[in-house]
């Protein structure tokens, strides 16, 4: 089992940054993919970005391709999202996610992704 808990939400103006964290519990995250999702009021889940376990890949959505950067920190067993240059639009409930039996990053399919954290809110606005 994998506990994940997201934090670093908040509301910010736009054009300023965000760091998100996923820190993790009861396993170790060198055996699992993170994803960070995020889901709009009104909208479905949407998976921006993915770092694979077996090799750091990174992979990234378009909308946030250039701005955002996920990047894992094994010693502390967290992922991050770095979020820059935000937008109106990027306004949503993030959440991280981990695979239960690959590590690599395979797409945004929720089924994909057997541990979820509680999500952190993200107001982007002026």
């Amino acid at each position: 089992q994998v506990q994940l808990v997201e934090s670093g939400g908040g509301l910010v103006q736009p054009g300023g940054s965000l760091r998100l964290s996923c820190a993790a519990s009861g396993s170790s995250l060198d055996y699992h993919a993170i994803a960070w999702f995020r889901q709009a009021p009104g909208k479905g889940r949407e998976g921006i970005s993915c770092i694979s376990a077996s090799d750091g890949e990174t992979y990234y959505v378009n909308s946030v391709k250039g701005r955002f950067t996920i990047s894992r920190d094994n010693a502390k067993n967290t992922v991050y999202l770095q979020m820059n240059s935000l937008k109106p639009e990027d306004t949503a409930v993030y959440y991280c996610a981990a695979t239960g039996t690959s590590n690599y990053c395979s797409g945004y399919e929720l089924y994909v992704y057997d541990y979820w954290g509680q999500g952190t809110q993200v107001t982007v606005s002026s």
